[in-house]
C-alpha cells in the first residue's frame, strides 16, 4: 500500500482527532492505493481514566495530528492490532520514543517487521494488560496461518473496536470497475463484513473465532469502529450481528 492524495475516497477532514463518545476518537486518514484502488483508513483514538491515550491501528504520523492529540492527552500506547496495521507505526515511534508499543501475536517474526526497525514491547493475548484491564475489553480473533486480530471492547463508551473483521465501503465512493468487486468480496456497505479471502482464513481456524464472535456480540456494542470504510455509529449490535454472521451458529 502506498499514500495518495485526498480525494473522494476519504472522510474528510482527513488527519484530525474527530469525537465519537467520551473517551474515544476517530482519525480518518489516506487514501491507501491497493491493486490501483484509493481507499480509506481509520485510527481509532482511546483515553483511559489517567487521561493516557491509546492510538488503535495508526495513522499516517502528522505534527499537527500528534499536537491536536497531545491537547486531549498525552499519547502512551500504541497498537498494532493485527499483521496488516502496523506500518504507519514506526513513524510515531521514532518522534515518540518512550510510548509503548504492543501487537498482535506472531507480527514481531515477520521480516518485514524485523527490518523496518518497529521496536515492538509487548504482544497481546486474550486477556487484557493491566493498564486497561479496567477499561477495556479484548478478545483475539485467529485464523491460519498465523492470522489473528485483536477485537477491543471499551466499556464505559459501549464501543467495538475492530480493524479488518469489517470491512464496508461505499459503492459511491470506490471506482466503477471496483464496485462489483467490493460486491463479490462481500465488503460493501451497508453490510459489510471481512472480504471473502480473510473470512476462509478464519472459519478454518475452528471453534476458537466462533467463540469469539459470539462473544463480541455478547457485549452489545452501541457501535462498532473499524478501519476501512463507513463505520457502524448506531445499532451496533445488529450490525455486528449481521456482519458476523457468516461466523456465528
Amino acid at each position: 500500500m502506498t499514500l495518495g492524495g485526498s480525494d473522494a475516497a476519504t472522510y474528510p477532514p482527513l488527519d484530525v482527532p474527530k469525537p465519537v463518545a467520551p473517551g474515544i476518537w476517530i482519525v480518518d486518514s489516506g487514501p491507501l492505493k491497493l491493486m490501483g484502488v484509493r481507499l480509506p483508513v481509520r485510527m481509532t483514538v482511546m483515553q483511559l481514566r489517567s487521561g493516557g491515550l491509546i492510538l488503535h491501528s495508526p495513522t499516517r504520523f502528522d505534527p499537527a495530528l500528534r499536537q491536536k492529540l497531545e491537547q486531549i492527552g498525552p499519547i502512551e500506547h500504541l497498537v498494532a492490532p493485527n499483521s496488516a496495521h502496523w506500518t504507519f507505526m514506526k513513524d510515531w515511534q521514532d518522534r515518540l520514543p518512550n510510548v509503548l508499543a504492543w501487537a498482535a501475536p506472531g507480527l514481531r517474526e515477520r521480516a518485514q517487521v524485523r527490518r523496518s526497525g518497529l521496536r515492538l514491547d509487548h504482544d497481546l493475548g486474550p486477556e487484557p494488560p493491566q493498564v486497561w484491564s479496567e477499561e477495556i475489553e479484548q478478545v483475539p480473533v485467529e485464523g491460519i496461518g498465523g492470522f489473528t486480530e485483536i477485537a477491543f471492547f471499551h466499556k464505559s463508551s459501549r464501543t467495538l473496536v475492530l480493524t479488518d473483521l469489517i470491512e464496508n465501503f461505499e459503492p459511491g465512493k470506490l471506482p466503477l470497475l471496483a464496485k462489483p468487486v467490493a460486491r463479490l468480496l462481500g465488503i460493501a456497505a451497508p453490510a459489510g463484513r471481512a472480504p471473502i479471502y480473510l473470512r476462509a482464513v478464519v472459519r478454518l481456524k475452528g471453534r476458537q473465532p466462533r467463540e469469539a464472535a459470539e462473544r463480541l456480540v455478547a457485549f452489545r456494542p452501541d457501535r462498532v469502529i473499524f478501519a476501512h470504510g463507513s463505520w457502524f455509529e448506531r445499532d451496533g449490535t445488529a450490525r455486528l450481528r449481521n456482519s458476523l454472521a457468516w461466523l456465528l451458529p
